[in-house]
């Protein structure tokens, strides 16, 4: 469902990737390390195509780099749920808006907006917080959210950029079992992460960034 071919990518002054090959199966779950500034971030742009390679492709879900139409953007990344460090809720406006918002801008019928934020605040068990603004959550509340957002359209694929980035450890684990049980019920997920702790914990596949290239990485598991 996912496949990067051959990719390089540049900045103006910088080469981030040079010949850049794996793939992703479909409800598969696999964590994305590399240290800060090896391009995780960029990676993850290209798979919903905000940036895209300077050669090679990336293919998601059928969609390609190489072929995909600018009308056709907004319907690949309904297909992706993409979750963020730094959360990035709108502030001025409470939970349940913020849900709403990312439906609204898709022309979603009322009715079945007020199905689906139910359905996924449910998901994330934070039912009670519909009417709560974002400085009233705390920080793993609000990484709740984000991921109930990225459920909002079904998605094949979650994308999590540093997703315990700015939380506690016991608040880490609660978002990697959520993302886990996520990726159970049948949505493949991609974390990109320099927590080793956290991937530790878990048997699935790692892929190491290094060298503008990406390599199967085996990190001892904790006994």
């Amino acid at each position: 469902m996912l496949s990067f071919n051959n990719v390089e990518f540049r900045y103006t002054n910088q080469t981030i990737f040079t010949d850049l090959n794996f793939e992703l199966d479909e409800a598969e779950f696999a964590f994305l390390i590399g240290k800060s500034g090896i391009g995780k971030s960029t990676l993850l742009q290209m798979i919903y195509m905000n940036l895209f390679p300077t050669s090679g492709y990336v293919r998601v879900n059928g969609y390609d780099t190489n072929t995909i139409k600018p009308r056709q953007l907004p319907e690949l990344r309904k297909k992706l749920g993409v979750v963020f460090q730094d959360f990035k809720l709108l502030q001025d406006r409470n939970v349940y808006e913020n849900l709403a918002f990312v439906l609204e801008v898709t022309n979603t019928p009322r009715k079945e907006i007020k199905n689906k934020i139910n359905n996924v605040l449910s998901d994330v068990g934070l039912s009670h917080k519909r009417l709560n603004m974002p400085d009233q959550l705390s920080g793993g509340e609000q990484q709740r959210i984000a991921i109930a957002r990225a459920l909002l359209n079904e998605p094949l694929l979650i994308l999590a950029d540093e997703p315990t980035g700015n939380l506690d450890p016991e608040t880490s684990n609660e978002i990697l079992d959520l993302l886990t049980t996520i990726n159970k019920r049948g949505t493949a997920v991609l974390v990109a992460t320099h927590n080793y702790a956290m991937v530790k914990k878990m048997n699935v596949r790692i892929i190491k960034l290094e060298h503008g290239q990406a390599f199967k990485a085996v990190i001892k598991k904790k006994v």
